[in-house]
């Protein structure tokens, strides 16, 4: 009788054992295109708040000096710096986000033809911010430009 009792306690473990054998591979790649899907939804929107920057500027710069409009922006889970211009903050076409992804950094990018510069680098927590986006007739770092502003608002 006792020898019928282990008997059925020890197929019952290998039944359990075959069966978490099968099911944590499939776990680990559920995971893993999680994560993925979480990288690439948050490049997407990262993606929008640059265009959405990149198009306020085209139409403010079109209005040219003393134009100014606050814009809204949503920053995704994962931004770690946002360079307006160039990677260094200075005057130029491009607005960049730097987004966290499972390899590394991905840089998502939107171009404006007017020349911008600003400083948004302190924005990096998810959230909703304001940005000041304000037309300049020279611009603060090369004076002999004119060119888009932003800053956020505080």
């Amino acid at each position: 009788m006792k020898r019928l009792r282990l008997q059925s306690s020890f197929e019952l473990l290998i039944t359990l054992a075959v069966g978490l054998a099968v099911l944590l591979p499939i776990v680990a790649v559920a995971f893993v295109q999680i994560s993925n899907a979480n990288a690439s939804l948050a490049s997407i929107e990262a993606q929008q708040a640059a265009s959405k920057l990149a198009s306020v500027a085209t139409v403010v710069g079109s209005e040219g000096p003393p134009a100014k409009q606050v814009v809204e922006i949503q920053i995704p889970t994962g931004v770690r710096y946002i360079y307006v211009g160039t990677v260094n903050n200075g005057v130029g076409h491009e607005i960049i986000f730097v987004v966290s992804a499972p390899n590394g950094v991905s840089y998502v990018t939107s171009y404006t033809p007017i020349n911008v510069s600003g400083s948004l680098g302190g924005i990096v927590a998810p959230g909703t911010y304001l940005v000041n986006v304000t037309a300049l007739s020279a611009c603060p770092h090369i004076t002999q430009f004119p060119c888009i502003y932003m800053s956020p608002v505080v």
